[in-house]
């Protein structure tokens, strides 16, 4: 097999990799480009698996780009969200089905450090032995060992339940859609959990919340408000974003926001919106006529 075909059979896990560990799918894409370029020029003669060998790749250069990353964080503008991705089969082909690419997950995955997160990524997601896992991030076998508990401790200590998109959020996510869209303030409380939390990304780029706004009043409020300064020629599509209950919105055709909902027996517990157009900027513009909710 060539280099390119290789890389072409495992794409979808390396784009995945390189996605959890960076929370982009820019830098992700950027990712895979390097890690192409280094297995490119590998004597493949000496690789036993070809499989394990990209994958440590990406994420080397994917660790790479998340130290990077995290210092340009730091001057981030208001709430920083990962870069929402499609996960529904028809509409992305790079991304694995998993709970591990929810937007609740990756949430988690930001408060690790980022030897543990490709640490965590590598082994509970994606199942490489411990050997590959050291070998990959520059430490001793027993220290990955370790480094592997904490952070499947601290992972479980702090994931948030939600119910991935399917059959059971589509009752909620059709009422929350006219109530949000009507301005119904008593039928956004009955679905909204009392301790919603509403948080929005705009990266200082387009108006939105700077800070998190908290509980179901709050939050009904806010949509109540925004019903009164609606976006011009506004269309609504439902679609899984990141294997959870979404929406995109889009404003003359283009896409403007896409809001995820975290839902947990019933009720909404998060609602994510990330407006940041960098962060948009893979999402297509509106299919056409007649395909809009």
């Amino acid at each position: 097999m060539t280099a390119e075909d290789v890389f072409s059979e495992h794409r979808r896990l390396l784009f995945s990799i390189a996605y959890e560990i960076t929370g982009s799918v820019a830098d992700a894409e950027d990712v895979l480009q390097d890690s192409f370029v280094r297995w490119a020029g590998t004597d493949r003669a000496t690789v036993d698996n070809p499989r394990a060998y990209v994958a440590q790749i990406v994420t080397r250069q994917a660790l790479n780009s998340l130290r990077s990353a995290r210092r340009r964080r730091e001057e981030y503008v208001g709430p920083w969200l990962p870069e929402p991705v499609l996960t529904s089969p028809d509409a992305s082909s790079e991304v694995e089905l998993a709970e591990s690419v929810s937007l609740a997950m990756l949430l988690v995955l930001e408060t690790l450090s980022p030897v543990e997160r490709a640490v965590f990524v590598m082994r509970e997601v994606f199942g490489f032995d411990h050997a590959r896992i050291a070998e990959t991030v520059d430490r001793r076998e027993d220290a990955v060992r370790q480094i592997a508990h904490r952070a499947r401790e601290h992972v479980r200590a702090r994931r948030r339940r939600f119910t991935p998109a399917g059959d059971e959020t589509d009752r909620v996510v059709a009422e929350f859609m006219v109530a949000a869209t009507s301005g119904d303030l008593d039928a956004l409380l009955r679905l909204l959990a009392p301790d919603v939390v509403y948080i929005a990304d705009g990266g200082g780029k387009v108006s939105a919340a700077r800070v998190p706004v908290t509980g179901a009043t709050r939050v009904a409020r806010l949509f109540a408000g925004l019903v009164r300064r609606p976006l011009p020629d506004m269309s609504v599509e439902t679609a899984p974003v990141g294997n959870m209950p979404g929406l995109l919105v889009y404003s003359g055709g283009k896409i403007d926001l896409v809001l995820q909902l975290e839902i947990d027996d019933g009720l909404i517990t998060g609602v994510y919106v990330v407006r940041n157009p960098d962060k948009l900027a893979h999402f297509g513009a509106h299919p056409g006529p007649g395909e809009a909710i």
